[in-house]
C-alpha cells in the first residue's frame, strides 16, 4: 500500500469516526456497530475502482520493467560495459517510456481526494471554506446588497455549555462514581482563546478525589494544560493518578473490570467512563445543514481549479490526454461515491437533530384551592410531598393560635383548606391520582398558567410551533453573552461563528411563534451585540430593531479601557405602529390641546378641526370634522347650555387639535376644560410617555433586584447573574399586546425563571391571566428553575428561603422534560431484514452493494428504532419505553407518547379521562376542528370493547360534535370522509410518523 493511499485511508477512518473507537455514545456507538461492514466495502468494493479504473493504460508492467533494468544495469557495470551500448538495456528502455506507471496515475488520485477533503474536515466537522487562493477564502453571494457569512453558517449548532453537566456511572456492585467540573472561575480557566490554546480535562489539584460512602467524586478542571498533552496522553495520566490515590483503594477492584473494544482489548470500565466524559464535551458540536450540496458543488470547483490546467492538455498525443481525463473522471467519481457515504451518515445526524423530541415526562403543580378535597386524604398521607413542602414553604414554622391550624404529624386536612397556596407536585403520585386530579380540571389548557420545559432550546421551540405559531406576544432571551466570565465553553476556535449559529436557528424558531403585534426581546452585552444585531438584520431585513441601554451595574466591570455598566435589550419586531406601549411618566404634565407652531395649521390636517362639546365645565363629546368651507370665526360657539369649541387661536387663526377625529376618544380622560372668565378651552394631561432607549432606574440593579432577590427566594447563591425581576418585568410589559390580561410569554433561555416571577407579578398587580412558557435545559432546572417558581407562587415575598407573607396565588403550571439528541442517538438499533442482508451478500452485483451503503444502509436498518417511532410498539402506547440518560446512566423509561402527540397536532387540550383501559383526550386544533384521541392497549382493548365503549360514550364517526377521531391500532369505526381529501377516522400512528419528522420553517 502506497504512503498516500494509506493518507487517503487514514483520513477516511477520521471522518467514518474510525478513529474514536474506545467511544461508546452517539454517532460514534452507531459508527462502530457498522465499523467491520464499512471498512469491508471500502477496501473491498470502492478502492479497487481507482485501480481498475487505469487498467485498460497498463500496457507493461512498469515495476517488472524497471527491475530488469535495474539488474541488467548492474551486469554491465560489473562487466564495464556502457548501457548505452546494450541493445538489450535500450529496448527495454523503449518499453519503459511507451508504458504508463498506473501507480503513479492512483497515488494522484489519492493524493488529490486526500488534499480536499482536508480542506474541509477539521474534528469531526465540515467547515463551509471555500478556499479561493492561499488565505483567500470565496462566501457564496448572490447579488445582496450586504451578505453576512460566517464559518458555521451552514451547521446547526447542537452543544451548548450545558452539556458540560456532571456524569454518573453506576459500579456492578451498586456503588456510584461522579465527575464532576469545578466551575472555572478565573480568565485561565474561563477563556477558551487563550494565545490560541486548547483546554482539556485535567484532574483537579484541590481535593481531586472525595469519597463519600457509597459514592466516589473525581473533580476536573476544564482549563490550558501547560504540558501540551493529547487529550488521550492526559486520559491515560489521569487513570494512573486515581489508581494511585489512597481514597480509591476500596474502589480499584471494580473500577478496573475490563469493558474491551476491539481497539483496546485492556479496557478498563473507569477509562471507558472517562474517555465518554471528556469526548462527549470535545465533540458533535455540528451538523452540515446540506453537506452532500456543499461537497459535490466544492468538489467541481476544486477539480476545475485545481485538477484540471490547460496547459497540461497534451492534445498531440490521444493517449495522454485520454489518460488525463480518466484521471479526473476517477477523481469525481470516487469522490462523489465518497461524498455520498459521508452525506447519508450526515443526513441521518441531521434526522435526529430536526425530528420533533419525545417528552419523557410530564407533571403538574397546583395550588391546593384547585384540587378536589376529596384528595386530600391522599395527600397528607403522601410522606414524600409533605417533605418538599418542608423544604420549599417551612411549612413546619406554621403554629397554631385562635384562627389557624398549625404544622403537625399527622398533617390535618384542615390544615390543608387553610393553606390554599401549597402546590402539590404530582410527581409524588401514581397514575390514578394523576388522571383523578386532571379529570376534575375544565378546560385543561386553559386553566394552565405556565409550562416549564426541561430541554435544549432548539427542540422545545420546535415542539411548540404547531401548538402556538404566531400566539406568542413576547419572546424573550437571555442567551449566554460571550463574556470571558460566562462564555460557552466551545470546541473550535470559532468563538464568534459558533455563537452566531448557536442563535440563529433559535431565534428563527423563536420568530415563528411571535404573533403579528408581538416582539422578539433579547438581552445581550458589548460582546455579542453587533453579531446578534447583524443576524436579524439579514434574516428580517423588514423589521423594526431597537436598542435600549440598561443600567444593570453601576459600579461597572472594568474592561480594558471603559467600565460596562450597562447591557442590552434589542426589541424586534414587525413594522407598525403602536406595538410598543407607553410608560408613565415621573411626573405629570399639562399642555395645550390645540397644537401650535409651524406645523399647526388646520390645512396640514384637516381630520384635525373638529369641535369639542362642553357642558357644565365637562367634555360630553365630538362633533364631526368640519368642512372645508366651514370657518366659526370663534374658538367657543354657545348652542344653547352646549359649548362648541374650536381649535382657533387668539389672533383668530384657524389651528388644529393634537389628535384627528377618530382617534381623540381614545384620550378622553386625559382632557381637561378650561374655563377662564367664560371662555373655555381645552387642555391635555400627560401621565405618559414613550419609552426611552436608555433606562437608567435603581429598579434595574442586578446585584440588588437578581441575585440577592433570588437568593432569598432560594436561602442561598444557587445561580450566577440573574436579571432584576424589573427588567424583564418592564421589557414585557412595554409590549402592547402583553398588556391584555390573556397573554403569553416565552422565555427560551429561562435561567432562573425570572420571567416566570416577572409575569406573575404584572398578573399579581392588576389580576391578569397572562401565561408563561419557560425553558430552560440546565441541570439547575430542578434546584433553581422549578423551585423558584414554586415558591414564588406559594408567597409574594421572602427571606434567607423562608416566606414572609405566605401570601400567594391561585396557580396551575405544567412541567416537561424532553427526550434530547443524544438519547435520540443512543436509542438507535441497527435490524438487519433479509431483504438487507440479501443487498449485503457478495454475490449480490457491486453497483447494488454500493448504492445500499453509501445511500440507504443507516436510514433502512434504523427505522424500527423507538426514536424514530417503532410503530409496533404503539400496540400498548402507555408502556413504549426508551433509554433516557440522567447524567451518564440510561435507564429504560417511558415516554408520554399522549402528550407528545397532543404538542405534534398543536392541540389545545380540554378534557382528559381514563375510561375502561382507555385513555381519552378531548380538545381543539387551531383550525377550530375539534378533536377526539383514543388510547388504548390494543392487544387488551379488542375493537369490539372499543367499540362498545363509544356506544356507551354516544360517541361514533357520524357524530358532528367531533370532526376529526384519531384512534391507534387497526379498528372497526365507520371512516367517513370529512372532504375529498381527508378522513374523520384517522390511525394515531401514520399521523404521529408525519408529523414527528415534519420540518418546521428553520
Amino acid at each position: 500500500m502506497s504512503k498516500q493511499l494509506e493518507k487517503f485511508i487514514s483520513l477516511l477512518e477520521e471522518m467514518f469516526q474510525f478513529d474514536q473507537a474506545d467511544l461508546d455514545f452517539g454517532i460514534y456507538r452507531i459508527m462502530n456497530q457498522k465499523r467491520e461492514e464499512i471498512q469491508s466495502f471500502l477496501k473491498n468494493d470502492l478502492m479497487p475502482q481507482v485501480n481498475q479504473a487505469f487498467e485498460k493504460f497498463k500496457n507493461y508492467e512498469v515495476d517488472v520493467i524497471k527491475q530488469e533494468l535495474e539488474q541488467l544495469e548492474k551486469q554491465l557495470s560489473d562487466m564495464g560495459v556502457a548501457k548505452e551500448s546494450s541493445e538489450k538495456y535500450q529496448s527495454l528502455s523503449a518499453k519503459l517510456s511507451q508504458s504508463v506507471d498506473t501507480s503513479a496515475l492512483e497515488n494522484d488520485v489519492y493524493s488529490h481526494l486526500t488534499n480536499f477533503f482536508k480542506r474541509y474536515y477539521s474534528e469531526g466537522d465540515f467547515i463551509s471554506l471555500r478556499r479561493y487562493k492561499k488565505d483567500v477564502y470565496a462566501i457564496p453571494y448572490e447579488g445582496e446588497e450586504v451578505k453576512l457569512h460566517w464559518a458555521n453558517a451552514d451547521q446547526y449548532y447542537i452543544k451548548s455549555s450545558e452539556q458540560f453537566k456532571d456524569y454518573s456511572f453506576t459500579l456492578p456492585s451498586g456503588k456510584k462514581v461522579h465527575f464532576k467540573l469545578v466551575e472555572a472561575s478565573t480568565e485561565q480557566n474561563n477563556n477558551k482563546a487563550q494565545s490560541g490554546k486548547e483546554r482539556r480535562f485535567i484532574l483537579s489539584e484541590n481535593s481531586p478525589i472525595i469519597e463519600n460512602g457509597n459514592e466516589l467524586y473525581i473533580h476536573f478542571e476544564y482549563t490550558v494544560d501547560d504540558k501540551k498533552r493529547s487529550r488521550e496522553k492526559i486520559n491515560l495520566d489521569t487513570l494512573d493518578d486515581i489508581y494511585n490515590c489512597d481514597r480509591v483503594n476500596d474502589w480499584i477492584k471494580e473500577l478496573k473490570l475490563l469493558a474491551p473494544t476491539a481497539k483496546n482489548k485492556n479496557r478498563t470500565l473507569l477509562e471507558k467512563h472517562l474517555n465518554d466524559y471528556t469526548a462527549k464535551n470535545t465533540f458533535d458540536y455540528f451538523i452540515h445543514k446540506e453537506l452532500g450540496v456543499f461537497l459535490n458543488r466544492e468538489l467541481d470547483y476544486y477539480i476545475k481549479n485545481e485538477v484540471m490546467h490547460l496547459d497540461d492538455l497534451d492534445l498531440q498525443n490521444e493517449e495522454n490526454f485520454v489518460r488525463y481525463l480518466s484521471k479526473i473522471k476517477v477523481i469525481k467519481s470516487l469522490g462523489y461515491k465518497i461524498i455520498t457515504f459521508l452525506a447519508q451518515v450526515e443526513d441521518f445526524q441531521k434526522k435526529l437533530w430536526l425530528k420533533k423530541k419525545f417528552i419523557v415526562e410530564t407533571n403538574y403543580c397546583i395550588t391546593l384551592d384547585r384540587v378536589p378535597q376529596e384528595l386530600f386524604k391522599d395527600i397528607i398521607n403522601n410522606h414524600e410531598q409533605l417533605e418538599e413542602w418542608k423544604k420549599l414553604f417551612s411549612i413546619e414554622l406554621i403554629n397554631d393560635d385562635l384562627t389557624t391550624v398549625g404544622y403537625s404529624e399527622p398533617l390535618k386536612i384542615e390544615f390543608l383548606e387553610q393553606n390554599r397556596f401549597l402546590l402539590l407536585d404530582t410527581k409524588f403520585f401514581d397514575e390514578e391520582f394523576k388522571i383523578k386530579l386532571l379529570k376534575s380540571i375544565e378546560n385543561l389548557d386553559e386553566s394552565i398558567d405556565g409550562i416549564l420545559i426541561n430541554s435544549d432550546n432548539f427542540h422545545a421551540l420546535n415542539l411548540l410551533q404547531e401548538r402556538y405559531k404566531q400566539n406568542i406576544n413576547c419572546v424573550y432571551a437571555d442567551p449566554p453573552y460571550n463574556a470571558k466570565s460566562s462564555e460557552i465553553l466551545y470546541k473550535n476556535s470559532f468563538k464568534h461563528s459558533s455563537w452566531m449559529s448557536f442563535m440563529l436557528d433559535r431565534i428563527k424558531l423563536a420568530s415563528n411563534l411571535k404573533s403579528k403585534n408581538g416582539a422578539l426581546i433579547t438581552a445581550i452585552d458589548e460582546n455579542e451585540i453587533t453579531n446578534l444585531m447583524q443576524l436579524f438584520n439579514e434574516h428580517f431585513p423588514y423589521w423594526e430593531k431597537n436598542s435600549i441601554s440598561i443600567v444593570h451595574n453601576p459600579a461597572g466591570v472594568q474592561g480594558d479601557n471603559f467600565s460596562y455598566s450597562h447591557e442590552y435589550a434589542i426589541f424586534a419586531f414587525e413594522t407598525q405602529k403602536g406595538l410598543i406601549g407607553k410608560a408613565d411618566r415621573d411626573e405629570v404634565s399639562e399642555e395645550a390641546f390645540r397644537d401650535w407652531g409651524g406645523t399647526s395649521a388646520r390645512s396640514l390636517a384637516k381630520n384635525c378641526f373638529y369641535p369639542i362639546y362642553v357642558k357644565n365645565d365637562a367634555i360630553i363629546g365630538f362633533g364631526d370634522v368640519c368642512p372645508d368651507d366651514f370657518h366659526p370665526g370663534t374658538s367657543n360657539i354657545i348652542n344653547g347650555d352646549i359649548i362648541e369649541v374650536y381649535p382657533i387661536a387668539e389672533d383668530g387663526e384657524e389651528r388644529k387639535w393634537v389628535f384627528a377625529r377618530d382617534t381623540v376618544e381614545s384620550i378622553i380622560d386625559n382632557l381637561i376644560v378650561k374655563n377662564r372668565n367664560g371662555t373655555i378651552s381645552i387642555s391635555r394631561s400627560k401621565s405618559k410617555t414613550s419609552y426611552k432607549t436608555v433606562w437608567t432606574d435603581k429598579r434595574y440593579y442586578a446585584n440588588i433586584y437578581g441575585s440577592k432577590l433570588l437568593n432569598n427566594i432560594l436561602g442561598s447563591k444557587k445561580f450566577d447573574f440573574p436579571k432584576s425581576v424589573y427588567t424583564v418585568q418592564d421589557c414585557l410589559f412595554a409590549i402592547n399586546s402583553f398588556r391584555e390580561k390573556d397573554a403569553i410569554a416565552v422565555d427560551y433561555f429561562a435561567g432562573s425563571g425570572t420571567t416566570g416571577n416577572a409575569v406573575i407579578n404584572l398578573n399579581r398587580e392588576d389580576n391578569g391571566h397572562r401565561k408563561y412558557i419557560l425553558i430552560e435545559m440546565g441541570e439547575y432546572f430542578e434546584t433553581v428553575t422549578k423551585p423558584r417558581i414554586q415558591k414564588i407562587i406559594y408567597s409574594k415575598d421572602w427571606k434567607d428561603g423562608k416566606p414572609v407573607s405566605r401570601e400567594g396565588s391561585s396557580h396551575l403550571f405544567k412541567y416537561m422534560r424532553l427526550e434530547s439528541y443524544e438519547d435520540a442517538l443512543n436509542n438507535i438499533i441497527f435490524n438487519q431484514t433479509e431483504e438487507q442482508l440479501s443487498a449485503l451478500d457478495q454475490r449480490m452485483s457491486t453497483q447494488a452493494r454500493e448504492e445500499y451503503f453509501i445511500s440507504y444502509m443507516l436510514g433502512m436498518e434504523t427505522k424500527n428504532s423507538t426514536t424514530l417511532l417503532n410503530i409496533d410498539k404503539l400496540t400498548n402506547p402507555f408502556d413504549y419505553k426508551m433509554k433516557i440518560s440522567n447524567g451518564s446512566e440510561s435507564k429504560l423509561q417511558i415516554v408520554d407518547l399522549v402528550e407528545t402527540f397532543n404538542y405534534l397536532l398543536g392541540l389545545q387540550v380540554k378534557s382528559i379521562d381514563f375510561i375502561k383501559g382507555c385513555k381519552l383526550v378531548v380538545g381543539n386544533l387551531k383550525t377550530n376542528e375539534k378533536v377526539l384521541i383514543i388510547w388504548r392497549n390494543s392487544t387488551e382493548i379488542s375493537n369490539e370493547q372499543l367499540n362498545e365503549l363509544l356506544r356507551q360514550l354516544d360517541i361514533n364517526s357520524r357524530d358532528a360534535e367531533y370532526d376529526l377521531i384519531y384512534v391507534n391500532g387497526d379498528n372497526h369505526i365507520e371512516n367517513l370522509k370529512v372532504d375529498e381529501s381527508n378522513w374523520k377516522v384517522r390511525l394515531i400512528e401514520e399521523e404521529f410518523k408525519r408529523l414527528m419528522f415534519e420540518v418546521n420553517d428553520i
